[in-house]
Formats: C-alpha cells, sequence, structure tokens
C-alpha cells in the first residue's frame, strides 16, 4: 500500500469511527429528553454556523469561492440537497436509531448505494454488470437475518419506515450532490446544503428552543450507565465529532484516494455501529444477527462496484 493510500485509508477509517461513536451519544442525548427533531435542528444549525466560522478563516479567494451564491441550477441543486439529503436525512436517522437498534437503524440507512445502482441502471442507463443483482440478493437476505424480522416483537413498524426514508434521502445525497460538484466546490455545497437546512429546520423548529435543559448532567447508559454528563456535551460531539469533523477528514481523504474508496471503507460503518450497540448499549447481537450485518456490507460492496463509469460520489454525511 503507497503511503498516500495509507493516508486516505486512514482518514476514512478515522471519520467512520467518529460516525460510529455518533450514533452512540445521538442514544445518549435522544433518551435524554431531546426529541428527533430537536436534535435534528440542533446538528444542522450548528454545523452550519461552525462551517461558517472555518469558512471566514479561509484566504481571500478560497472564502469567495465558497461564499459564492448558487444560481440556477446550481440552486435548485442545493436547496434539492439541503432539504433531503442534509436536513430530512438527519431527522430519518434520529428517529431509526431511537426506536430500533443502532446496527439496524444504519443497516436501513446503509440501503442507500445500491439504491443509487438501480438509479443508474434504470433511470441513466449506465451499464452495470450481474453483480448488482448478486448484491441486491445478499442485502435483502442479509437484512432479514440482521433485523430477525420474523419475531415481530422486535419489530418497530414506524422505526423501519424511518431507516428506509433515511436510505431514500441518503440516496437523493449521493445523486445531487454528484451533480451539484461539477460546478461548486465541496466546501461550497457543504455550507450551503447545510445553511438550507438550518434555514428549514428553524422554521420547523427552532433550534434554541428545547425541552431539555442542556445544563442537566444525564446519563451515558448501557454499560457506561455510571458515568454522567452535562447535556451540552453530547450534543457539541454531535456537531463537531459526529458530524464536522468525520466530513472534513473524510473529504480529506479524497486528495489521496478516490471516491469509490471512501464509499467502500465506509460501508463498514453498519458492522461497526452494530458492534458498538452491543458493547455500549447492551443491544442483543447474536450469531445470526452477525451473519446478517456481513452479508448486508458484502450485498451493498457488490452493488455499488457494479455501477460503472459514474463519476465520483460525495462522502457520506450520517
Amino acid at each position: 500500500m503507497s503511503t498516500n493510500r495509507g493516508v486516505g485509508v486512514g482518514l476514512v477509517t478515522l471519520g467512520a469511527t467518529l460516525f460510529i461513536l455518533n450514533s452512540g451519544v445521538s442514544r445518549v442525548a435522544l433518551r435524554a429528553g431531546i426529541s428527533s427533531l430537536e436534535l435534528t435542528s440542533i446538528r444542522v444549525t450548528g454545523t452550519f454556523v461552525v462551517l461558517l466560522v472555518v469558512v471566514a478563516l479561509f484566504r481571500p479567494d478560497a472564502r469567495r469561492s465558497a461564499l459564492r451564491v448558487p444560481r440556477g441550477r446550481e440552486l435548485w441543486l442545493v436547496l434539492g440537497l439541503g432539504l433531503v439529503g442534509v436536513a430530512a436525512l438527519q431527522f430519518l436517522y434520529f428517529v431509526a436509531i431511537d426506536r430500533l437498534t443502532i446496527g439496524l437503524a444504519l443497516l436501513l440507512e446503509f440501503q442507500a448505494p445500491f439504491l443509487v445502482a438501480l438509479w443508474a441502471k434504470f433511470v441513466q442507463g449506465n451499464k452495470v454488470t450481474a453483480r448488482l443483482w448478486w448484491g441486491l440478493g445478499l442485502a435483502i437476505i442479509g437484512l432479514a437475518a440482521a433485523t430477525e424480522a420474523w419475531k415481530g416483537a422486535a419489530f418497530d413498524t414506524f422505526g423501519v419506515l424511518a431507516g428506509l426514508g433515511a436510505a431514500v434521502a441518503f440516496a437523493g445525497y449521493f445523486l445531487l450532490g454528484e451533480r451539484i460538484q461539477h460546478s461548486m466546490s465541496s466546501v461550497g455545497t457543504m455550507l450551503w446544503s447545510f445553511g438550507v437546512a438550518a434555514v428549514a429546520m428553524n422554521l420547523v423548529q427552532p433550534s434554541w428552543q428545547i425541552d431539555a435543559a442542556l445544563g442537566q448532567r444525564v446519563s451515558l447508559q448501557g454499560n457506561l450507565d455510571h458515568l454522567s454528563l452535562p447535556l451540552w456535551m453530547p450534543v457539541a460531539s454531535i456537531i463537531l465529532l459526529g458530524t464536522l469533523v468525520p466530513f472534513g477528514v473524510e473529504l480529506a481523504a479524497l486528495r489521496f484516494i478516490p471516491a469509490t474508496a471512501v464509499t467502500a471503507i465506509a460501508m463498514l460503518e453498519p458492522v461497526g455501529a452494530a458492534a458498538l450497540g452491543w458493547a455500549w448499549h447492551q443491544e442483543a447481537l447474536g450469531a445470526v444477527a452477525v451473519a446478517g450485518c456481513i452479508t448486508v456490507v458484502v450485498g451493498i460492496l457488490l452493488a455499488e462496484s457494479s455501477r460503472v463509469g459514474h463519476p465520483p460520489d460525495p462522502v457520506a454525511l450520517t
């Protein structure tokens, strides 16, 4: 492995690790009394504000590029990306991890790559290989095993629908982001899409109006139940370590390895999240569920790798 590739893989691994840890931290905030809607509003607004500060520190030419107002087709793509790929995705993700196990929520969300492959095959007319169908079959079988869908008591219909909705929103992020980055910088795309999401979420749920007191001490739950922190600390972690930093390091990884490699490595996130749910939140993780997790990831990778000749994919935002 070359030095550059090693650096790229290390950056993506760091980003995926932070996203995995963020799933556990988000569960703490949600169980402490912050609703999914409130946490979504706080997350996108906080990230947008921090991004503005970061952009303000750029050199003048880079700052002007990032702050350039989208126009025409760019504007419509940014609006779609912000509303669907950021706001809807984050809200549905939080609903899913609040009502389902962390591993299952992320497994549902990470059906997005093969939705993108289906779109490429049947809408964009791209050539794909037979691996697409093998990937779809493996993903469906693995998902059934991972969710243990035959156990009715463990099946939360609203949570599963939220997870599938997150997959659709995530696929929308890939497809919209793929098109807009032909004419806008990655930083500008992230800044404006989070700006749109922040405006939309604050119209629905003002980020400064939440029922829970940010100063209250909350338990870290599960195996860390004996530890407690002020609520503002998990919230700050979700914004900085769960959104801004992992997105930034995965974005930096694109300087060393192609986007397809970035997204492939990031697909290990559901398995890591399932392990985290077992280690931290005492979620059951039997042999069948483990096999299902692995099978789903293999299926997703096969489906995504079957997509031939597509433009670079944007980095994951979860």
